[in-house]
């Protein structure tokens, strides 16, 4: 939020100097061609706001503009007919997407079991239209960095029985943060080095024993290298919030994450706080290196 006299404002973990704000308002007075997306990546460049690989931050700058001009410090164009980033999207079910034949019996008579990145177009349709189909969350344009992955199994012909989507961390979990042992300044320092479990989807007709877990310890062991390749960073830890009314999270405690606490209940999109204790989580983490702890909770970022 702004500070008194609008001398700073943060986002997404970076607080925007009085001098910033400045240069940023000029942009948006100055250029006034530019569509709101344009406008994110002009200013994530002038400011230096990227990534480890040195891709521009264009989601959060998109969202310290709209709350920059919900301050009433500027005035955005219009928003152009597209999906704006965390929008419920339209999309298209198809007969491919249609429940199929239902599978029972151990994951040892299907295997093996893959854990594939969405590359193609036809992978991204066939994941976003899963998710929306039957996932209780539907699919929601991803904030920040993301990978998707596609899950397969071998038997009796390779089909695709699953998704999973891994994405930006949450900015600020008290329950996780005091777990780490995480102070403002460290948290600002190291969440690049976490990684949220956004969506877990395994199709209702597919009923194969273990194969949540399997799913879960494949994914996470190929996800450190997938991260580093697509954001030129190393993950450490991932999270994810299990709702406790529906489900017990038997699966990620079956592949070895920890139950630490619950969530307050507000979500990524409540700071005025007018949510809390609205619908918490469960938070359960796990840890990509047995030291995580140590280097998340590190000044230096050695422990």
């Amino acid at each position: 939020m702004a500070n008194a006299g609008d001398s700073s404002f943060g986002c997404s973990g970076r607080v925007f100097a009085t001098s910033e704000i400045a240069l940023i308002r000029e942009v948006v007075a100055t250029c006034r061609g530019l569509s709101r997306k344009e406008l994110a990546n002009t200013i994530s460049e002038l400011v230096g706001w990227t990534r480890a690989n040195g891709s521009l931050k264009e989601a959060e700058c998109l969202k310290l503009l709209a709350r920059l001009e919900a301050a009433g410090l500027l005035h955005l164009p219009a928003k152009q007919a597209t999906r704006p980033l965390g929008s419920i999207t339209s999309i298209p079910h198809t007969a491919a997407g249609a429940p199929g034949v239902p599978l029972s019996g151990r994951v040892e008579t299907f295997a093996p079991v893959s854990v594939e990145p969405v590359g193609d177009c036809a992978a991204r349709q066939q994941f976003r239209e899963l998710v929306d189909r039957y996932h209780p969350l539907g699919y929601k344009v991803p904030f920040g960095a993301y990978i998707q992955y596609l899950v397969s199994v071998a038997q009796p012909e390779r089909m695709v029985v699953g998704c999973l989507q891994f994405s930006s961390a949450a900015w600020r979990i008290a329950v996780r943060d005091r777990w780490i042992g995480w102070d403002d300044a460290t948290r600002a320092r190291h969440l690049p080095l976490l990684v949220n479990n956004s969506r877990f989807l395994l199709l209702a007709w597919v009923q194969i024993k273990n194969l949540a877990s399997a799913t879960l310890a494949r994914a996470l062991r190929r996800l450190p290298q997938d991260w580093q390749a697509h954001y030129g960073v190393t993950p450490l830890l991932v999270e994810t919030f299990v709702d406790p009314e529906p489900y017990t999270g038997a699966c990620y405690r079956a592949a070895n994450w920890v139950e630490i606490g619950q969530t307050s209940g507000r979500g990524r999109e409540d700071p005025q706080h007018r949510r809390h204790g609205a619908r918490p989580k469960r938070v359960f983490v796990y840890q990509l290196r047995r030291d995580a702890r140590a280097w998340l909770r590190a000044e230096s970022g050695r422990p």
